[in-house]
């Protein structure tokens, strides 16, 4: 049963989740922006799947909730629950991202080190507080590579990024031949840094100021090491235990001026091993998990090692487009009050 303070808890009230840039005027109206957030896509998915040498593959909308298939995220999200009729009012969950289904996948579709698959996933996440860059509808490309055990080191998480953000870059530099009002902001290196780093640099702010300020300062930047405790006695932020390897994951994060903000674009890491997810279950709390089908096929090695992520298609639309809010970008549901706001300022909401 959820607890109630959780699901009755209002952390913002809902108005001052929306940000509003003064003089915003979107650059193009909704056909047109069908149209470029398809470019955007077409070009990103084909270019992304040709770096990394990826295979594209269908995907779940839903698992069974006693496969341990789907995402915890931070451990406190209810996860969309149905039952189904012709199974004897057997249960299912709407997944809340892919993460550990990939790596299943990858052993049951037969791929070799160094291939990989992505797919286009679509969740629900019910308990998102919602605002300019969140929506209870989450649309991503989910990718995952088959990894050597000697190759889940930092250099290959560090050349995986690097290799992620040229793809970024090279969509950027596309997107601003096609649309003369876009103009080419991302900075032609990333700079990475530790959660530890980022602490020491900024102790006295909260860890998404401290993103919003090295975001601002180098323009682009890779968070990581992200789920851990810090000297605070504090994660940066939540990490589920049970697929990124804590010491080997990150975040890819750009400044985004449009609203003054730093933009999370992609999450991924290398996943657990079986010394990391044991370690990071008992950390967190739930060694029970072990227990779950998932959670016995890594302890016991029967599946492959792994490095993957998540990349925001809204999230890349919305920035490469220099969109105020993701719903001019995907189609979801706003409180009432914001879409009367959105229409007043000129924001059209999908």
């Amino acid at each position: 049963m959820v607890k109630e303070s959780f699901v009755y808890q209002e952390s913002r009230s809902i108005m001052s989740n929306l940000l509003l840039p003064k003089n915003y005027k979107s650059e193009l109206n909704l056909y047109d922006t069908q149209i470029a957030i398809k470019t955007v896509k077409d070009f990103f998915q084909t270019l992304l799947a040709e770096r990394l040498h990826l295979l594209r593959v269908s995907a779940p909308l839903f698992v069974a909730p006693e496969s341990g298939l789907n995402d915890n995220l931070n451990g406190v999200e209810r996860p969309v629950t149905f039952d189904i009729k012709y199974q004897d009012g057997r249960e299912a969950e709407i997944v809340q991202s892919l993460a550990k289904w990939k790596r299943y996948a990858l052993k049951k579709y037969g791929f070799s080190v160094g291939e990989g698959l992505y797919t286009d996933m679509s969740a629900i996440r019910r308990d998102e507080d919602t605002d300019n860059i969140h929506s209870i509808y989450v649309d991503q490309w989910d990718w995952e590579k088959i990894i050597s055990k000697e190759e889940r080191t930092l250099d290959t998480l560090k050349e995986t990024v690097r290799t992620v953000y040229k793809v970024l870059r090279k969509t950027e530099k596309y997107m601003s031949i096609h649309y003369d009002y876009i103009e080419e902001i991302l900075p032609h290196d990333i700079f990475f840094i530790t959660t530890t780093e980022l602490e020491e640099m900024f102790p006295d702010y909260t860890p998404k100021e401290r993103e919003y300020y090295i975001a601002k300062a180098k323009g682009a930047v890779c968070i990581m090491q992200i789920g851990d405790l810090l000297e605070c006695g504090e994660p940066h932020d939540g990490r589920a235990p049970d697929y990124d390897d804590w010491s080997l994951n990150a975040d890819i994060i750009v400044y985004y001026p449009v609203l003054d903000i730093a933009l999370e674009l992609s999450s991924m890491g290398i996943r657990v091993d079986e010394t990391a997810l044991n370690q990071q279950l008992q950390k967190a709390g739930c060694p029970e998990r072990s227990e779950l089908p998932f959670h016995k096929a890594v302890l016991n090695g029967e599946l492959p090692y792994t490095i993957g992520g998540g990349i925001g298609q809204s999230r890349i639309c919305m920035f490469f487009l220099r969109k105020a809010h993701i719903g001019e970008v995907q189609c979801s549901l706003w409180p009432e009050e914001v879409m009367a706001e959105a229409e007043k300022k000129g924001l059209q909401l999908l």
